[in-house]
């Protein structure tokens, strides 16, 4: 709208605004309708170019000849040849009045247009005055009241009104209009105006802009207005004329219209020339290039000067240079040479590039012409701030080292924002008279200057001073208007320069001029409407000095220690002391912890906790509260990190953990503070002293050891020396690489545990595969184990260890162990090779002494003797160790180092003296560079003190410079802070990367999201479409691409593919991700974008690697963390593979602040710290369940073994030792003692101890001394042989026993003869005589249909699950999904004998964001086929799903051991229910019935036999159970995946009580008629008592785990029937 104002200071923002849109409608591919709007213009067809406007159909143009309602104008000029203003005004006024009082006469309504707010009042007063004396008022103005009963209706509302100037007028008839009255009523003007109840109308200008009121007649009153920012008076524009005059004469009310405008006589002239000879409007946009310049610059859409030049012809700077050149500097002879202007375009844009760069807003280079954001850019363009300002600000910010607060209002005041403000002389005695009142802070420039004016005029503006002149009132409005976001600039640039003190004054001056409250006063004065004064009063009498802003938030904080009648006497309101201490806990305060852990001799990591504690308000604190936190040095005034922080209104009370990596200096300070504020609350802030008294980093200064890379001649595999391994190799290649070369003699000829740091792409698979060929060589029967830390990586090691291993001459087996497969003892014994996670081996080697003697304990850890059989352990990518699942790691090399000692112990009993036997199992471990390979190595069995000839034998640690190909890193830093518009802005950065960096080559991208591989790969596809050929990554036919995209089931990928952008991520179909990865590797499509896992699973050849973004997403914290340095490491090393390019390319583009961290560590690696702390209560259990550990000096012992143990020496700080040492002994040594870290190790143990008790996971019995004797309890040894959490094994039993006594209460009781089966179909004749009756057992009881519900419900919330992610917004697809599911998402529909129970206050979204709800509404889904709302779910379902049948058979586990309980037979009935609820191939229906046919019971007999040395009996039923699977058509998928199993649940007639229960497995079902025999023992007292009428009947049920609807129960008479 108003097009025209292009001419005015304010076009340039026009010109900005349309060329951007302009550029972006070009890349992006969408439209956009341009539509403008404008007053008549002369150059019409100029504007019309510039908007890209089509001239024959878009173009309209109507002049003043087109007004629907003709207009006559009158220009009156007054020449009172006097400079006195006052009797120019008197003048005027007398002249107005003639106009207005002839127009009322004839019955019209007048607006009189004036300059100022005050020029309202007083014109209004002038011609009430004039009509008074000529005895008019009352005809004229007022009107009679009996006829006009328009007027009547509103005397009440004007009477009523607060401003007393309307009320005053309207008595007279007329009504005023300016911005400075309040908005109702200047409504009710308005609407005086409209129903003619006032007859004239004086207001200021901006109601012609801004409000639709007709009137007939128009006066402009003077055309002297006065700006602000130029400090003068100014012509009123010509526009602004035609815009006034245009309210005359409205269309709908008049036939005709006047206009007149009053003005000087001098100007008069002026007018006229400009009404009859428009001149053509012209661009302002040269003033403000620089600034506009840089905005495009920040935005990245200018990244060079050819850019900017593009850029620049797209403005109406453009248009009007070529068409008045001379207007712009363009001579004649260089419009010649240069028509297109090209070359002039340049010198503007490389002299605003110079401009900048001087500035330090950008960098520019100029052999390059590129053009870097800065952060003086960024903050200049995100707050609007001039070039001129911030060149101001470095200047005088670089010359003070500690600047004042008077300093920095002086800084700020300086800005040229400000510039414009006059001082005049009649103002002087006010400014004086306000800085001696209102000015707390001292003004370092004198009010003469335009700087100590407003820095006054700020200081009475936050002091809620009274300033009287109108110009003084207009100036300190517009500096109110300004100054906030001044002083916002300010403090980001400071905060970003690390300046501590600076940003923290300005950010506090920026909070005072919002709230206009002083810091230093108290922060109650933000509740001032619901306080009395005298609360701030009392509270702020004892003067605080404004450089230490802090007592006032305590002094109100202490008001919370007091009683409530006390409060009120220290405020002088003796009855409001509860409402005060009320709105004191409305205060944001943040209570800040922090623990400091040394990682190297430089860097500390903080693990810092952030607890809101204050109560939350919707009114106060609306839907979030935002701080500020940041680390810094007092004694340097440096900042090392800053960060904001929100809390949102939805997660009051969490509390926020951060993690930060800071660097400390030699010597190391005494403290660093974290300071946190609030980031809109005045004076709410705190600062927390972090201290390093008890900080050790001596142990941290060992060198690094690198190995060093020998020049030899490369062997070739005939080396191997035996065909069958030659032929691994030959078609590979001919000779080893240069590390395997050296790793040679080791690997192949001897048995030394090997640790190889080489970096990603060095060969470190030939390295592992050559310690395999050694032991197969030595030890044909020796098992080797490979362990990969993902799935990923254990798939593809097998399908290539298949392949090459599995097939002739060698033909070894190769096997997988995760989650996903099952396989039985025989085929483990027989297999040469296992390729597992580390959480599956670390379970199969729990059950290494084969002595589990539990009837149920887990088939997974019961009797593994193979477990000693393996000859080599080979741990790829050790370095994991210190991530999450290190922890694991750890504990499976440590115990595998028992396991081999214990097991050599043994042999070595068998020997004779003095044979000396090599360590049983090889250990080695590969890994990328380390920072600490002793310490891996030491803990992997390698020598690492001696000085011998074997000292260090087998620690090989090769630089990361030591690639087969080299690599060439970018390093880029992005602003902003927040994740998604960061992840945009590196998108057209990523398109240019690939253009320079890699332009023919393949290129792969790493993401952090599924959603992010989406939106680049559009943006990239966008970007390429502005260029010639709009398909750059795509080398194949367009039809061949075409049918292959015809094939893929996933839509955006189908589009992207076309283009020759690939997609991978977990979300895809596994046939969708093979298409992928084939047509990558055969070059068909030259970029990849992947997530991360991407880096660990699939091995792709790329040239150039682009990280985009280094934190990811973390569900369970629900925030975004960085990615670990080893993640980062392995991305790049995807760049550059060894077999295709001469290297690699690798571009990493990270958070601005995180740059120099990985420009630091990226190849300084990190030390790798123990995790074993976090998992120390699941070791320790698993130990003491399998029996290594016994007592507390056996866990101690244990330690010892562990990796935790070494780092805990060398970096006590780290982990707690000094802290816990220091709380022993006061004093403490540079360096801790034995003795020290045994009495740690103590307190660990014990520590420990107490958790696993609590849980009832262990039993502790003192002995004599400290130490202990510790056993495991069934619950320890279901957490161990289930791999479970320590806490979760309690909470199934509190689970199962609920269920338990819910249905003793509810459940159906056992009839004879419900739907009987002929007892011939499934017993044969021997057995009959047993058998009373036989029914089908079938579930539809409802209670049933609960209790399945429960035990699903029961396992959703155990701690398992505590990390399934709940992504951004899922709350509400939760929500969604839960109203479509049977059993709801509290078990509240299936719950039908208790009344439906209000919810306890909780929001339900909180509910849905619960990862335990979500994962019942999964399981829910999944039993019931409902649909998902996103792909995403589908994964997180499989994730669950598949956690299911081992937490079931735990849950069972746990059950046993109270099975004597009414309701448990029932209970175990339930639990083969579930197993067919996960089985079946269709949505699950209580009660379904199939056929029997194909199951016989065979031989059934029951007996007794007398209990040793008692009256009790033993009773049993020996069965054989005979499936025929041809019978069962349905289940042969089943059979394939391990076999089919029957559970027999045997239990009492009355009183539900299990006597036991058993099952049978069938692996080999597939050949038809299979039989088994089983034995179920019980207690023959038990089924008597509980035996039904004769006491003398049990029940068996009998039930299918892989079908529903096949089920039965049996009623067995225990004594034997007398019928034939």
């Amino acid at each position: 709208d108003e097009v025209h104002l292009l001419a005015d200071e304010r076009g340039a923002v026009i010109e900005s605004v349309v060329a951007r849109l302009h550029r972006w409608v070009e890349s992006s591919q969408r439209q956009v309708r341009l539509i403008g709007l404008s007053a008549t213009l002369p150059n019409y067809e100029d504007v019309a170019t510039f908007l890209r406007v089509d001239k024959r159909k878009g173009l309209f143009f109507f002049g003043p000849e087109h007004r629907p309602v003709p207009l006559q104008q009158t220009f009156i000029g007054v020449t009172a040849h006097t400079k006195d203003r006052f009797k120019r005004e008197k003048k005027m006024d007398d002249v107005c009045y003639e106009i207005v009082s002839d127009a009322l006469r004839h019955g019209h309504q007048v607006m009189v247009f004036v300059h100022s707010r005050k020029g309202t009042g007083t014109t209004a007063k002038a011609l009430a005055e004039r009509a008074a004396m000529n005895g008019e008022l009352e005809r004229l103005f007022i009107g009679d009241e009996g006829e006009d009963d328009v007027r009547t209706k509103y005397i009440e509302r004007a009477e009523k009104s607060r401003n007393r100037e309307l009320t005053e007028h309207f008595r007279n008839g007329m009504g005023i209009h300016h911005a400075g009255m309040l908005r109702n009523d200047r409504r009710l003007t308005e609407q005086m105006f409209n129903d003619g109840a006032i007859k004239v109308l004086c207001c200021t200008a901006t109601l012609a802009w801004g409000i639709n009121l007709p009137a007939h007649t128009v006066i402009i009153k003077g055309t002297d207005v006065y700006m602000p920012e130029k400090g003068t008076n100014v012509d009123l524009s010509i526009l602004d004329v035609q815009q006034i005059f245009g309210r005359a004469g409205r269309p709908q009310f008049d036939t005709s219209g006047d206009a007149t405008l009053i003005t000087s006589h001098d100007a008069m002239a002026r007018y006229l020339d400009k009404l009859v000879r428009s001149t053509p409007i012209e661009s302002n946009f040269i003033k403000q290039l620089a600034d506009h310049m840089n905005a495009e610059v920040v935005g990245g859409t200018v990244t060079n000067i050819q850019e900017a030049i593009e850029w620049l012809r797209y403005t109406y700077l453009h248009v009007r240079m070529c068409r008045n050149p001379l207007a712009y500097g363009v001579g004649a002879s260089q419009l010649e040479t240069d028509p297109t202007l090209r070359g002039r375009c340049e010198e503007l844009i490389t002299e605003a590039a110079r401009l900048l760069d001087e500035r330090k807003m950008v960098r520019y280079n100029q052999q390059s012409g590129n053009l870097a954001v800065t952060n003086f850019g960024r903050v200049a363009s995100h707050f609007y701030i001039r070039n001129q300002s911030v060149a101001t600000f470095n200047e005088m910010i670089g010359k003070r080292k500690s600047p004042t607060d008077a300093d920095l209002c002086h800084i700020m005041c300086c800005a040229d924002e400000f510039e414009n403000i006059r001082v005049r002389a009649e103002e002087l005695d006010e400014v004086d008279r306000i800085k001696k009142e209102t000015c707390p802070i001292k003004t370092l420039a004198p009010v003469e200057e335009f700087s100590g004016k407003c820095n006054v005029l700020l200081q009475a503006y936050i002091s809620r001073a009274r300033v009287n002149s109108f110009t003084l009132i207009s100036d300190t409005n517009y500096i109110a208007s300004n100054a906030g976001r001044v002083a916002r600039a300010l403090f980001e640039m400071c905060l970003k320069n690390g300046r501590a003190s600076a940003a923290l004054k300005f950010l506090r001056l920026a909070k005072s001029i919002d709230h206009r409250i002083w810091w230093f006063q108290s922060p109650l004065r933000h509740f001032e409407s619901e306080l009395k004064k005298n609360v701030y009063v009392a509270l702020e009498d004892q003067k605080v000095a404004s450089e230490d802003g802090y007592s006032t938030l305590d002094r109100a904080i202490s008001l919370l220690d007091m009683e409530p009648n006390e409060v009120g006497q220290l405020c002088h309101c003796f009855r409001d002391g509860e409402l005060i201490q009320k709105f004191v806990r409305f205060l944001p305060r943040v209570e800040v912890t922090c623990t400091v852990h040394p990682i190297t001799k430089g860097t500390l990591r903080f693990h810092i906790q952030l607890d809101p504690i204050f109560d939350w308000s919707g009114r106060f604190h609306g839907g979030a509260e935002g701080f500020w936190l940041w680390v810094e040095d007092c004694d340097n005034d440096r900042t090392y990190h800053n960060e904001y922080i929100l809390f949102s209104r939805r997660n009051h009370p969490e509390s926020t953990a951060l993690e930060l990596v800071i660097p400390v200096f030699d010597p190391l300070p005494q403290q660093y503070f974290i300071r946190i504020v609030s980031d809109s609350w005045v004076g709410c802030e705190a600062l927390i002293p972090v201290s390093f008294r008890h900080i050790l980093l001596d142990g941290l200064s060992s060198p690094t050891y690198h190995t060093s890379l020998f020049d030899l001649t490369p062997l070739p595999i005939k080396a191997l020396s035996d065909p069958d391994y030659e032929q691994l190799y030959e078609r590979r290649f001919d000779v080893f690489n240069p590390i395997q070369t050296q790793l040679f003699h080791i690997l192949y000829h001897s048995d030394s545990p090997v640790l190889l740091g080489a970096p990603t792409g060095s060969g470190k698979t030939t390295v592992a595969e050559l310690a395999l060929l050694r032991m197969k060589k030595i030890n044909p029967k020796g098992k080797c184990v490979y362990i990969a830390p993902l799935k990923s990586l254990a798939r593809e090691r097998l399908n290539e260890w298949r392949k090459r291993l599995g097939s002739s001459p060698l033909k070894w087996k190769v096997l997988e162990l995760s989650g996903d497969t099952s396989h039985d003892t025989h085929t483990l014994n027989n297999s040469d090779v296992l390729i597992c996670t580390p959480e599956k081996w670390d379970l199969i080697s729990r059950g290494w002494r084969g002595v589990s003697s539990d009837l149920n304990s887990s088939s997974a850890s019961n009797g593994k003797k193979f477990v000693r059989e393996v000859g080599l352990l080979i741990i790829d990518e050790i370095h994991l160790l210190g991530e999450e699942r290190g922890a694991v790691l750890e504990a499976i090399v440590s115990r595998t180092r028992f396991i081999s000692r214990y097991v050599k112990a043994e042999q070595q009993n068998d020997l004779k003296q003095g044979e000396k036997l090599p360590e049983m199992t090889r250990i080695m471990g590969l890994s990328t560079a380390l920072a600490n390979p002793y310490d891996l190595a030491d803990w992997i069995g390698i020598d690492t003190v001696g000085y011998g000839v074997e000292a260090k034998r087998g620690l090989y640690n090769f630089r990361p410079s030591v690639r087969p190909v080299p690599m060439v890193v970018h390093i880029q830093g992005f602003p902003g802070r927040h994740y998604c518009p960061r992840m945009a802005t590196m998108n057209k950065p990523c398109y240019a990367a690939i253009k320079d960096l890699s332009p023919t080559k393949p290129a792969m991208i790493f993401v952090a999201s599924r959603r992010q591989t989406r939106l680049t790969a559009l943006d990239l596809i966008s970007y390429a479409a502005a260029e010639e050929n709009p398909r750059p990554f795509l080398h194949c036919d367009d039809d061949y691409i075409e049918a292959v995209a015809e094939t893929l089931n996933d839509k955006v990928l189908r589009h992207t593919i076309s283009f020759g952008i690939g997609l991978h991520h977990a979300g895809l179909t596994s046939r969708d991700r093979e298409k992928v990865e084939t047509l990558y590797l055969e070059g068909h499509i030259q970029v990849l974008i992947a997530t991360a896992t991407l880096a660990w699973g699939v091995n792709l050849p790329a040239h150039l690697v682009i990280v985009k973004g280094t934190e990811f997403f973390d569900g369970k914290l629900s925030r975004y963390v960085d990615y670990p340095v080893t993640d980062v490491l392995q991305m790049m090393g995807r760049a550059g593979r060894p077999q295709f390019d001469k290297e690699g390319v690798a571009v990493i583009m990270c958070e601005e602040s995180k740059k120099n961290f990985l420009k630091k560590f990226l190849y300084e690696p990190f030390p790798v710290e123990s995790c074993l702390g976090e998992r120390m209560c699941e070791t320790i259990n698993a130990e003491v369940s399998i029996g290594t550990i016994n007592s507390f000096s056996d866990a101690i012992g244990y330690l010892r073994w562990t990796f935790y143990a070494r780092r805990v020496k060398l970096n006590p700080s780290y982990y707690g030792a000094t802290d816990f040492i220091a709380g022993e002994n006061d004093s403490m040594n540079k360096i801790l003692s034995d003795e020290d870290i045994e009495s740690f190790f103590l307190h660990v143990v014990e520590e420990t101890m107490d958790k696993l008790k609590e849980h009832n996971c262990v039993t502790v019995n003192k002995t004599e001394g400290t130490d202990c004797i510790v056993e495991a309890t069934p619950l320890g040894r279901a957490a161990s042989n289930f791999y479970l959490n320590h806490q979760t094994p309690k909470q199934m039993r509190q689970g199962t026993r609920s269920l338990k006594s819910i249905l003793a209460q509810h459940a159906p009781e056992v009839k004879s003869g419900g739907r009987s089966i002929e007892k011939n179909s499934i017993f044969d004749e021997k057995c009959v005589q047993r058998v009373n009756s036989i029914t089908r057992f079938s579930p539809e009881h409802e209670i049933y249909t609960f209790a399945v519900a429960k035990i699903l419900y029961e396992l959703s919330f155990t701690h398992e699950f505590n990390e399934l992610p709940v992504r951004h917004n899922e709350e509400d697809l939760n929500l969604e999904l839960s109203k479509s599911l049977p059993w709801g998402h509290d078990l509240s529909k299936v719950t039908w004998w208790t009344k439906k129970k209000t919810s306890s206050g909780k929001n339900m979204l909180d509910i849905m964001l619960d990862p335990h709800t979500k994962c019942f509404l999964l399981l829910q889904a999944f039993c019931f086929k409902t649909n998902l709302p996103i792909s995403d779910y589908i994964n997180d379902m499989r994730s669950v799903v598949e956690q299911i049948p081992r937490l079931l058979a735990a849950m069972q586990y746990v059950a046993l051991e109270d099975k004597a309980s009414a309701g448990s037979f029932d209970l175990f009935s339930c639990f083969p229910i579930v197993r067919q609820l996960f089985s079946a191939a269709s949505a699950w229906s209580a009660g379904s019935v199939d056929s029997l046919n194909g199951m016989k019971v065979l031989n059934l007999t029951v007996d007794k036999e007398l209990k040793k040395a008692s009256n009790f009996h033993n009773g049993f039923i020996d069965l054989e159970y005979q499936l025929d699977s041809s019978e069962i058509k349905t289940f042969n998928s089943k059979i394939e995946k391990g076999g089919l199993s029957v559970s027999f649940v045997l239990g009492t007639m009355t009183g539900g009580y299990l006597l036991n229960q058993s099952s049978l497995t069938f692996p080999d079902a597939k050949k038809g008629k299979v039989s088994k025999k089983l034995r179920i023992d019980f207690d023959w007292n038990s089924a008597e008592v509980n035996g039904g009428p004769d006491n003398a009947l049990v029940l068996l049920r009998v039930l299918h785990d892989f079908a529903s609807g096949k089920d039965f129960e049996v009623v067995i008479s225990l004594k034997p029937s007398t019928q034939k």
